[in-house]
């Protein structure tokens, strides 16, 4: 049995999300405040023992609750929901344990869900109190908002409890709920799922933090809790045994001058009891707060205490232990054990050098994998969610199993009105399908797998980026960050990832791209070639040109050079995602009275046009001598830069060592300036 997939209403961001669950691991991605770490509370709330508290419900519940205090009308009074979903057998046995979550005895199901809801207990009461506490707050202009009232914890919760209902799934609409017993539900919810949290903050650094959080504390916190095998634990209490008769022989000793003073004092009386210390240790005592974790060099026998090793080896070394404990506690259960467990482990990659990020869940499936078998359960393991910053765990993960968190609107919010996101939305990769590379039977699998390869060799960071700019190759992306700088500042506050794809790529990244629902611009290529015979590259301005960049092709549907210059910035530009398509336009270049339009078709052309003078100064480095002629100088300038002599990498980097003098290309100014607006209105 496992978990299918849940549903969260009204929880923090998360307004309403449906977020599927693999059956290993699933890796929640997204950038900071995009409500990863919320989908990890309201399973700790519900579940795992956390108070909820007023701040726990959506924003855009608040004016409700507080209209409630005002007009004590209780219809539509929000609540928080958390669906849960299982995969189950019909024929196992695990199935009639979940008997009380069918919703007709009669019928065969592989998926049973149940509801937890936390909603208020007596409406009419809470406002009493509330009215009881601020008489005027019924009153219109009162200042006093129930939501304020509520955030003091013991008053929250005195007024919400957790209702537990049965679902039945119904094809195109919602589920039909019908409500458990309280105690009924929780020992069925108990009976069906055990969760367990390894936090982000870890506090394993010894210099800061309280003992009780040292690796040496885990070790014992895992031998208390796992003590429970006769033979391991006979052995135990028997070494203990007799080191507390040792030690009580030993006090004895030390202490029975001090005995026989505070007899001389009368205490204890004649006919009373003698006093005796005694050695009580127990093998977790023992364990907790009298042993140390040391690194030794076995070779010298030279031995350190843990706080004098590295971060990311104690880090690594905890989670371990965490994951092996809890899996060996929901496996020992010695009854009625929970069908299934789920671990979610935050942000591993804390203090881990890339080579350890990138096998951290092998190394973590390893470890239960052989829990599992030392428990004669193999075919039982956890699921596991981990939510992740790092592009390197992400290098060995499936597409399938990425979850994605992006911030949203709330759906009763209007963008134009209201800037700020206070909703998330989650996307599953499983269900992102390319266009297919041809038309074999996978060729849809071959482009997935294309995305997936170029993403991990180049230790993708779209995942977590505010925006995406895809570009043409090295010099644009050598160049960007001073191009940013220059003319939109502000998006070097956002994180931005700069995808090098080639004309040939951009549209197939463009797919996953915008169903992730990420802002982009694509900065691209006019690549000019002839209409005739086999296609040479041909000046922009040559009449009838094509364009043999797939992704101008692809994208606007325009195969001509000329129809690309007669569109408007405008025409290129899409919403809801966001999406800016740049690429060259017509340059009037001056030079001593003289005027001559030129188009290039590169980056580089347009550079040297743009900057004429600094290209005819050899301030930008061509390599050639510019006639005097703009005529001919155009048609140099062409020739140079499409000769295979020219080394576009020298020319971007004697642009970054001239001085900073130089002028951002028009096409691509306009794109960034377009970029650093759309930004700023999606945070």
């Amino acid at each position: 049995m496992r978990i299918n997939k849940v549903t969260i209403t009204n929880f923090r961001r998360l307004e309403k999300v449906d977020i599927d669950f693999e059956e290993t691991e699933t890796v929640f991605v997204g950038s900071n405040n995009s409500g990863k770490t919320s989908a990890t509370a309201i399973m700790r709330c519900f579940l795992g023992g956390k108070d909820f508290s007023i701040h726990d419900f959506s924003v855009g519940c608040i004016p409700s609750i507080d209209q409630f205090g005002m007009s004590g009308n209780a219809e539509g009074f929000p609540f928080i929901d958390l669906d849960i979903w299982f995969a189950v057998d019909p024929d196992s046995i695990e199935y009639g344990r979940a008997a009380a979550l069918l919703p007709r005895m009669s019928d065969d199901f592989d998926e049973l869900g149940v509801r937890l809801r936390l909603t208020v207990d007596d409406a009419e009461k809470l406002r009493g109190d509330f009215l009881a506490a601020y008489p005027d707050a019924g009153r219109e202009g009162s200042e006093h908002r129930l939501s304020k009232f509520l955030a003091t914890a013991k008053l929250f919760e005195r007024h919400f409890k957790t209702q537990f209902f049965a679902l039945a799934a119904n094809e195109g609409g919602d589920p039909g709920a019908t409500p458990l017993d309280k105690k009924e539900g929780r020992k069925l919810i108990q009976g069906l799922l055990r969760v367990d949290f390894v936090d982000a903050q870890r506090n394993i650094d010894d210099h800061d933090s309280h003992r009780s959080n040292r690796l040496s504390a885990a070790f014992a916190g895992y031998y208390e809790k796992n003590l429970d095998q006769a033979d391991n634990a006979q052995a135990a209490f028997e070494i203990i045994d007799q080191n507390n008769s040792d030690l009580t022989d030993h006090y004895e000793e030390q202490f029975s001058s001090l005995l026989d003073m505070i007899g001389g004092l009368g205490v204890p009386a004649v006919n009373d009891r003698h006093l005796k210390l005694v050695s009580t240790l127990s093998p977790e005592t023992a364990l907790r707060g009298n042993t140390d974790l040391l690194y030794i060099d076995e070779s010298t026998s030279h031995e350190l205490p843990e706080q004098y090793n590295g971060l990311g080896f104690k880090n690594l070394i905890y989670m371990a232990i965490q994951a092996k404990h809890f899996y060996s506690q929901w496996a020992r259960t010695p009854k009625d054990r929970p069908l299934c467990q789920v671990i979610f482990i935050e942000e591993p990659e804390v203090h881990l050098h890339a080579q350890v990020q990138q096998t951290f869940i092998q190394n973590i499936w390893d470890v239960l994998d052989s829990s599992a078998q030392a428990e004669g359960i193999e075919e039982e393991v956890p699921q596991m969610v981990v939510t992740t910053h790092s592009s390197h765990i992400l290098d060995v993960v499936d597409f399938a199993k990425v979850r994605y968190f992006r911030r949203s609107h709330l759906t009763t919010d209007d963008p134009e009105t209201c800037p700020v996101m206070n909703a998330s939305t989650v996307k599953s990769l499983r269900s992102f399908t390319p266009s297919p590379l041809g038309e074999d039977e996978d060729s849809e699998a071959r482009a997935l797998e294309f995305l997936e390869r170029y993403l991990r060799l180049t230790h993708c960071d779209l995942f977590f980026a505010d925006a995406a700019i895809l570009v043409e190759g090295a010099v644009e992306k050598l160049l960007l960050p001073e191009m940013i700088q220059k003319v939109a500042p502000n998006l070097r506050k956002s994180f931005l990832t700069i995808l090098e794809i080639g004309g040939a790529y951009a549209h197939r990244f463009d797919e996953l791209i915008s169903f992730l629902h990420i802002p982009c611009l694509v900065i691209t290529d006019l690549d000019s070639v002839s209409p005739e015979g086999r296609h040479p590259t041909v000046r922009a301005d040559t009449p009838n040109a094509l364009t043999s960049n797939a992704s101008l092709k692809t994208l606007l549907d325009i195969s001509t050079v000329q129809e690309l210059i007669d569109r408007s910035f405008a025409d290129n530009c899409r919403s809801n995602p966001d999406r800016a398509i740049v690429y060259q336009l017509d340059i009037l270049v001056s030079e001593n009275g003289n005027d001559h339009t030129m188009r290039p078709r590169t980056l580089e052309e347009s550079f040297a046009y743009e900057n004429f003078s600094k290209a005819r100064s050899g301030d930008l480095s061509l390599g050639i001598e510019i006639s005097a002629d703009l005529g001919e100088a155009y048609k140099e300038i062409f020739e140079r830069v499409k000769s295979s002599s020219f080394k576009k990498t020298d020319f971007a980097m004697s642009v970054l060592a001239s001085d900073d003098e130089w002028q951002v290309p028009s096409y691509i100014s306009e794109g960034l300036t377009w970029l650093e607006t759309t930004v700023s209105s999606h945070q």
